[in-house]
């Protein structure tokens, strides 16, 4: 260990590993080190036995489960959006040829009680029962406007500056009701809570546009299982390396998560969560193998939105016929039993259920004077855009440029499937 890296990475959950994968891309030397003996950090997945072990305390799960290596349940699970950040990055770290995708059957939203599926084009906002006959037709002119948007197409503009009037502007304009705005901002825009509103409409229907159109392998070195793991600094605060039982490894830039440089950063929240293991697929989603539904913050009469993702046997995550549903939110409480429970009373009978809840750290240190790059905890929701945008801001930070991520989704797909 007595090498010089450019950069040493401490933790293997997944901002750390993207960013390990875009920086040796880039040719640069990196180590990448873990003080656990398994890889994910935070966002590792389990099988029966450990989850069991983590949130019982025991290993002993009942056999009615079935067999503890069939389950693989990820800690922070999340769906790619098809035209998202985080598949372009897997296509400019040239993993794909490692990966096999599935699509989600289906993404739903809640709504007075009821679980719908989320209209995607003008077509199937035409036939959902989500609105009136009346609301179909504002909403198809909406929807239409929205696909038909492009920012160098003036005559597509229908006169509006999306730089400058806000997405409530815009909503206006077309009349729509206050439940049709709840699933296009939280289940179509996929915003966490109503403050998308009041700014510039561009990002809202950006984001509505790209939910219409389809909602180690560069030399880098991995070291697990290396206890403490001690970020070393010189005399003005700037970091020189990372020392491991007892021996220091040289480098200019340390990337990490939170908790490996708990005196650098701060509490913001926490979420709550409860993971369930159940033998059907959560009711009124078409018997989804895989889906999400989210809970707008106004049908809870909450501050922030609650999700549900499920996924089962279909995905190699669990035995035949078991499917693992996650309940998330932004906590409000110290009880997320009581919290949790309008998401959980829509999956229907559940055979476990396992609540935990965790904190959310921010950095606020100066990267430039300590040339330490920390990653931001996870949050509540189901999607891996806001965990893409922290790697991206990140690896500007660390590196001065933006990635380029103009990569060509059709030809990927097409090499995908040959």
């Amino acid at each position: 260990m007595d090498e010089d890296y450019d950069v040493i990475v401490l933790g293997t959950g997944l901002k750390e590993c993207i960013l390990s994968g875009v920086l040796s891309v880039d040719g640069l030397k990196v180590l990448h080190m873990d003080r656990n003996a398994y890889y994910g950090g935070e966002s590792t997945s389990l099988n029966l036995t450990q989850l069991w072990k983590r949130f019982k305390g025991d290993d002993k799960p009942p056999e009615r489960l079935g067999s503890s290596k069939e389950y693989n349940v990820d800690m922070i699970p999340k769906f790619m959006m098809a035209n998202g950040g985080l598949v372009r990055i897997l296509i400019h770290t040239d993993v794909t040829k490692y990966l096999n995708f599935k699509a989600v059957d289906g993404s739903f939203v809640y709504n007075k009680g009821k679980i719908y599926k989320v209209p995607a084009t003008d077509v199937e906002a035409l036939k959902s029962p989500l609105m009136g006959l009346f609301e179909k037709r504002r909403a198809r002119k909406f929807f239409i406007y929205v696909q038909e948007y492009e920012e160098d197409d003036p005559k597509s503009h229908e006169g509006l500056d999306l730089n400058k009037v806000t997405a409530r502007e815009i909503i206006s304009k077309y009349g729509l009701e206050d439940d049709t705005i709840d699933f296009i901002g939280h289940a179509l825009a996929l915003h966490i809570n109503d403050s998308y509103l009041e700014e510039p409409a561009m990002d809202f229907v950006k984001r509505i546009k790209a939910f219409a159109r389809l909602s180690a392998v560069y030399g880098g070195t991995y070291m697990l299982n290396k206890p403490e793991c001690k970020v070393e600094f010189d005399g003005d605060g700037k970091v020189i390396g990372v020392t491991s039982e007892g021996e220091t490894a040289k480098c200019k830039k340390v990337v990490c998560d939170p908790s490996y440089l708990p005196d650098k950063v701060q509490k913001v929240g926490k979420v709550a969560r409860a993971i369930c293991i159940m033998n059907h697929p959560i009711p009124d989603t078409n018997d989804s193998h895989s889906c999400q539904v989210i809970l707008p913050q106004k049908q809870l009469g909450r501050k922030s939105d609650m999700y549900l993702f499920c996924c089962s046997y279909a995905h190699n995550v669990a035995p035949n016929g078991q499917y693992i549903a996650f309940v998330s939110t932004e906590a409000e409480t110290d009880n997320p039993e009581v919290e949790l429970k309008p998401g959980i009373d829509l999956l229907g009978p559940v055979d476990e259920i396992f609540f935990d809840t965790y904190d959310r750290f921010v950095p606020t240190n100066n990267h430039e004077a300590d040339h330490c790059f920390i990653s931001t905890s996870y949050d509540a929701t189901t999607h891996f855009e806001s965990t893409v945008q922290d790697v991206l801001e990140m690896y500007t930070k660390i590196t001065g440029k933006a990635v380029d991520l103009s990569v060509d989704l059709s030809a990927a797909s097409a090499t995908a499937e040959q």
